[in-house]
């Protein structure tokens, strides 16, 4: 595993981290179909033992079980890893709503420490807030007061539109911003990356994997499981991803590794991300994803022709 600087954090975290939204499991829909936490479980002690140790999770993943099985996972090796979590996605309700004012991120906050069984967050990040809420920057004021009591160490935001990263960093206590990139949905590359190395802020590449498209399995024919969000995805949009990962496939047809290590690559490739975050299920999942370090790098040929979004 080879490692890279956390922006201006000083943290030094694994190029390729484990997301953990899947394994929050499907019992609430929003998910990537059924778990067994047996194997959710043997996947985080795969990780760890691969070299990996930054996980990425959510409050809201499976309304905190994602969370409560990277606390149970962990509670021996706690000084090895880096956790980052969310908050935002209130489903204190029974619903989900967004919900950044202060009094909630504190609340849930303390129930997300309990939950990971820790007394500190490292990365500490909004979960989509929406452009409005970042420029009020209320939210932000109370996740400095929480890193000055020593609760979080930094905080980020994850976003969807690079222009919400461009409106966070003026904030100077930003630390990371986590977004969506990889081989179909290069968008943040254009202004964003150029932002956060001028400013010191680092990258989390969420979705490497597009949603699990770029493991090249997927046709127009597969369905997917209620609850899965890939279920919901429109006939044209799947068409889209589905045609495009075939013409990746013929670029990188002479490259004999799996088409998600290569994807991988292509993420890690820029060296604004700090680390990508490739959901990762079981212990097989986590070998294919977490040895990609010892892959060769993409050649430029392949590169320019990969840049054709």
């Amino acid at each position: 595993m080879k490692f890279r600087r956390l922006g201006k954090t000083g943290l030094k975290v694994s190029e390729v981290g484990m997301g953990c939204w899947a394994i929050g499991g499907n019992e609430h829909g929003n998910s990537y179909g059924p778990t067994n936490d047996v194997d959710s479980i043997k996947a985080i002690e795969k990780a760890l033992d691969l070299g990996c140790n930054f996980f990425d999770t959510a409050d809201v993943y499976g309304w905190g079980h994602s969370e409560e099985l990277l606390g149970k996972a962990l509670k021996h090796r706690r000084d090895t890893a880096i956790i980052a979590t969310k908050v935002g996605g209130d489903f204190t309700k029974g619903i989900v709503r967004k919900n950044f004012d202060p009094k909630y991120i504190r609340y849930a906050l303390d129930k997300s420490l309990e939950r990971l069984q820790t007394n500190y967050i490292d990365i500490y990040q909004l979960h989509n807030p929406d452009l409005q809420t970042i420029r009020e920057g209320t939210a932000f004021k109370v996740l400095e007061d929480l890193k000055i009591e020593g609760k979080i160490k930094f905080y980020g935001v994850s976003i969807h539109d690079p222009i919400e990263g461009m409106e966070a960093m003026k904030f100077s206590g930003i630390s990371t911003i986590q977004v969506v990139y990889n081989m179909l949905e290069q968008n943040a590359a254009k202004d964003l990356f150029k932002f956060t190395r001028a400013n010191g802020v680092g990258i989390i590449a969420r979705e490497p994997l597009a949603n699990g498209f770029l493991t090249g399995k997927y046709n127009m024919n597969t369905s997917f499981p209620k609850g899965d969000i890939r279920s919901s995805f429109p006939a044209e949009y799947k068409q889209f991803l589905i045609s495009n990962v075939e013409k990746i496939k013929k670029i990188l047809a002479h490259r004999r590794e799996p088409l998600p290590q290569l994807a991988l690559k292509f993420v890690l490739w820029e060296d604004a991300v700090s680390t990508a975050i490739p959901g990762i299920k079981n212990d097989k999942q986590a070998l294919e994803n977490l040895t990609v370090s010892r892959v060769a790098d993409l050649e430029r040929e392949d590169l320019v022709q990969l840049k054709f979004w």
